[in-house]
């Protein structure tokens, strides 16, 4: 089977890296199998803009790095998240502002559909300025565990292979964070401020 049928194989990323060194088109399966979570999580970390750019880059960086990878790690979602996630720690004043508009103004555009901007806006306003504050407030560990967790949808393992940090520090920082927003979130829920 030649690299055309590549986004269809059932092979493991392993493989495919490993194919691709011989041929670079069976690189384009790991992308189709991985960017669209991978935008997900840069668009809701970083605004859309720049979670396309995110995206390239990261699989920019894995096509070049693609001969140091260990094959015998099947799933190559993790390595590809620790790229993305240190892509994303550069634009750190951009995640802080983006949060920060979302206090301001109760919108997360990477959520928000035109069908249902009016209807929600008014009742998601307090508890999205309130979150994004939350998160703004975070130490960047934190924050990215918590998102990892939360947006990336990984495992505790994954994250921690992603941030390359033991299992224990990935509860302890997830814990941490997520008192952190629950007490935010709590005065809105009681109706403290």
């Amino acid at each position: 089977m030649g690299p055309p049928d590549v986004i269809r194989d059932e092979r493991d990323d392993a493989t495919l890296i490993a194919q691709s060194l011989d041929d670079p088109q069976y690189f384009g399966a790991l992308f189709s199998r991985h960017a669209p979570s991978l935008h997900r999580y840069a668009a809701r970390r970083l605004g859309s803009d720049l979670a396309d750019d995110i995206v390239a880059e990261t699989f920019h960086l894995a096509f070049w790095k693609r001969e140091g990878y260990d094959l015998a790690r099947c799933d190559a979602l993790p390595w590809l998240w620790r790229i993305a996630t240190n892509l994303i720690r550069r634009h750190y004043r951009s995640e802080v502002r983006l949060y920060r508009a979302l206090v301001r103004t109760g919108v997360d555009p990477v959520l928000e559909s035109h069908a249902d901007m009016v209807a929600e806006r008014v009742s998601t306003a307090a508890g999205t300025s309130h979150l994004a504050a939350a998160l703004a407030g975070l130490r960047k560990g934190d924050r990215d565990v918590l998102l990892l967790t939360a947006w990336g949808e990984l495992s505790y393992q994954q994250v921690a292979d992603v941030l390359d940090i033991p299992v224990g520090t990935v509860r302890s920082r997830l814990n941490r964070a997520r008192t952190k927003v629950r007490k935010v979130l709590g005065g809105v829920a009681d109706g403290r401020e």
